[in-house]
């Protein structure tokens, strides 16, 4: 039984730890504009916050209290989710006349793999590369039935730091016996003033999608796909992160549709994030069809890294992933892998500054 674990990948001009914890990503420090490095990535210092339980019940004196355990406290901090990201409504999807049942883990829906998902269990360490590109792999063999999901599914991971300032990450998924929905996504929050700065408010955010998937009041995509231009959903020229949140209720919350963007490599870009105090930039290429904008609208008062409290609006999520609910949805992009085809999914964080 893989033991969780944290490690490091440095390469002189970013470090980088990350877990085989959920694959989770505890920190990552990359240079401002005056060549200080500082940590982007909200989380904590140790992985006990990271791991899965629920909430403490202590019977004393006869009564019983409900106490707010401090395990489990982490949003989905920096992990890997799946088997399959974001929302499947009511946690139920029928597949090839099977009808499946998954964990309501966020009523009414079914999120980001359930209970366990991919986030909360051990990896197992495939590989850990040291050198001028180091690099960790990560391996997770998902049984049929787990979480409510069809097949056995074998999952790989890659962290690799391929230059000074860039991070790359691929994942790639096998059914074994059973056709099974995959959607995987990366949920680091990033806040590029720092982790401990404050909101992400004042960043500017640049993305290269033209339309979104609105969603009803469960967050749940209606299966429309309906164009940003004119609305508060428009990031298509580079504007405030801030500017027109308070339009959009808690905050953007919301699947785009990566539909412009140039591509490189293979892979399209998906997001430039830029913060303007101390000049960092992140630009986000990826060879997914969706990403979902998270601007942390749920975190209050998380204690993190340091001591740092983390409250509403700390960081950014630029989660790339297969449209959410799409295994119900027809007219989305199919997250159906067969047997004997595999899932692949790169994403590439360049850091600069300007």
């Amino acid at each position: 039984m893989a033991e969780p674990k944290i490690f490091e990948l440095n390469n002189r001009s970013m470090q980088m730890k990350v877990s085989n914890l959920g694959c989770t990503i505890l920190s990552l420090s990359v240079p401002d504009k005056d060549g200080n490095l500082g940590d982007v990535v909200l989380g904590f210092d140790t992985l006990e916050p990271y791991q899965a339980s629920g909430i403490l019940f202590l019977l004393f004196l006869g009564e019983f209290f409900q106490l707010c355990d401090q395990k489990g406290l982490a949003p989905f901090f920096g992990c890997i989710v799946g088997r399959v990201a974001n929302r499947i409504k009511d946690g139920k999807f029928s597949l090839n006349g099977v009808d499946y049942t998954l964990p309501i883990n966020k009523p009414p829906n079914s999120l980001h793999g359930g209970q366990k998902g991919f986030d909360k269990v051990v990896w197992e360490v495939a590989e850990h590369k040291e050198g001028e590109h180091p690099s960790v792999t990560f391996k997770y063999h998902s049984r049929d039935g787990e979480e409510g999901y069809p097949g056995d599914l074998s999952v790989t991971a890659t962290y690799t730091l391929t230059s000074k300032t860039t991070l790359r990450l691929d994942m790639e998924a096998v059914p074994a016996n059973k056709p099974t929905p995959v959607s995987l996504a990366q949920h680091t929050y990033w806040n590029l003033g720092g982790h401990n700065s404050g909101d992400i408010l004042d960043n500017t955010a640049q993305l290269w999608a033209n339309h979104i998937t609105p969603v009803d009041q469960n967050t749940i995509p209606t299966g429309e796909i309906i164009p940003v231009k004119g609305t508060p959903f428009d990031f298509t020229t580079e504007k405030q992160i801030g500017r027109d949140i308070q339009q959009v209720g808690l905050g953007y919350d919301h699947n785009y549709v990566l539909d412009c963007g140039d591509e490189k490599d293979g892979l399209k870009h998906a997001a430039k994030i830029k913060d303007p105090k101390t000049s960092r930039v992140l630009d986000l290429w990826t060879n997914a069809p969706g990403m979902q904008l998270y601007t942390a609208n749920y975190v209050n008062g998380v204690v993190g890294k340091g001591g740092a409290v983390y409250n509403k609006h700390a960081g950014v999520c630029l989660e790339t992933q297969g449209f959410p609910n799409a295994v119900n949805t027809p007219n989305f992009p199919s997250v159906i892998v067969q047997p004997g085809d595999k899932y692949i999914h790169n994403m590439v964080y360049e850091f600069s500054v300007e």
